[in-house]
């Protein structure tokens, strides 16, 4: 999945066997773009924290994503 796929600003791919490295691997991605003040990246963090005043509107944002996940083909 890519960082916009999930949320994000940029193209950086993350792969993983479960969502939970792929969450994992975002969190990283978007901590070195904080770090960073990357723009695009702090915008779609302001969002992010936006959806997270609701734990119902973001647990359902994270079955989405995961369904996602799950839809993907694997990597040979």
């Amino acid at each position: 999945m890519t960082c916009k796929q999930l949320g994000g600003a940029c193209e950086e791919q993350f792969r993983a066997d479960t969502f939970a490295e792929i969450a994992s691997q975002s969190k990283q991605h978007g901590m070195e773009m904080f770090k960073a003040g990357d723009q695009g990246h702090l915008l779609a963090m302001q969002e992010m924290q936006k959806l997270m005043q609701s734990p119902d509107a973001m647990q359902q944002w994270m079955n989405e994503k995961k369904m996602e996940f799950d839809a993907l083909p694997e990597d040979e």
